[in-house]
């Protein structure tokens, strides 16, 4: 299961999702989620997946990879599923005690499970075509105007993406304490609830270890860099943002407008 959390992992390369500006992926990001969250009726659903799998192809990035992102919250999705299949009203096709699972809670699940799917795999493309260094600077820029508020957003972006770019690390970091203690004879499957969750005691603790050591250890090498936050602070690569950039803005508009009117149509 920890092999298969890919948050945070970037895939270097040259597709055309790779050298567009991160402010527009992440605007578009942001864009084709509310699209996502908003859109009702089966054609809207069905152009957004070959969107989803358009964007997948242009990034060049392995479709299993993608699809592997779903795994770990695949649990929480097919519990979505099952909820809205005995909670709505409707044609009954069965019933488990006191639990009638309907025809419509059946297609309202399945297009509530596709939406978060999408979300996931579209949020996961976003991570895998943009290190996390322009993903500072991008959504640095981006907040740049709450600094008149009082704001930090530089300081509020790095927390982001740092605590994105140690994901990886802290799986594998957990991934190991787990093999070592299986070596050591520590039984995780076997027992109840309670026995599994002692179980989980030798893994956390020298977890939180490893993490409070690595967060020092980051702390002591920026400051041995004489980093002193956001103030004056210059980037050697400046974000700039080019005809391509905005070629994929108009393409995400009209995107939305073709595929909402594809929702208004099926809603009336």
């Amino acid at each position: 299961m920890l092999q298969d959390i890919t948050l945070g992992q970037f895939f270097p390369g040259k597709s055309i999702l790779h050298r567009l500006d991160p402010r527009t992926k992440i605007i578009s990001l942001f864009a084709l989620v509310i699209l996502i969250f908003a859109v009702q009726g089966w054609a809207a659903y069905i152009a957004l997946i070959i969107l989803t799998a358009g964007l997948i192809f242009l990034s060049k990035v392995p479709p299993l990879t993608v699809l592997k992102s779903v795994k770990p919250l695949s649990w929480i999705i097919l519990f979505t599923l099952l909820i809205h299949c005995v909670s709505h009203d409707g044609e009954v096709l069965a019933k488990v005690y006191v639990f009638k699972v309907t025809t419509e809670g059946i297609i309202y699940g399945v297009q509530i499970s596709l939406r978060l799917m999408l979300l996931i795999m579209l949020s996961s493309l976003l991570t895998f075509t943009t290190s996390p260094l322009k993903l500072t600077d991008a959504t640095e820029k981006l907040l740049s105007p709450l600094k008149k508020i009082g704001v930090p957003s530089h300081e509020l972006a790095m927390m982001m993406t740092i605590a994105i770019r140690f994901v990886p690390t802290l799986l594998e970091e957990t991934d190991k304490i787990i093999k070592a203690q299986k070596s050591r004879g520590l039984d995780f499957e076997s027992g109840g609830i309670v026995k599994k969750l002692q179980a989980m005691v030798p893994i956390l603790v020298p977890l939180f270890l490893s993490s409070f050591r690595r967060a020092d250890d980051l702390a002591m090498a920026m400051e041995a860099r004489c980093y002193r936050g956001g103030e004056g602070r210059t980037h050697m690569k400046q974000l700039r943002l080019t005809k391509k950039d905005f070629c994929a803005a108009a393409i995400v508009i009209l995107i939305c407008a073709g595929v909402g009117g594809l929702s208004y149509a099926a809603a009336t």
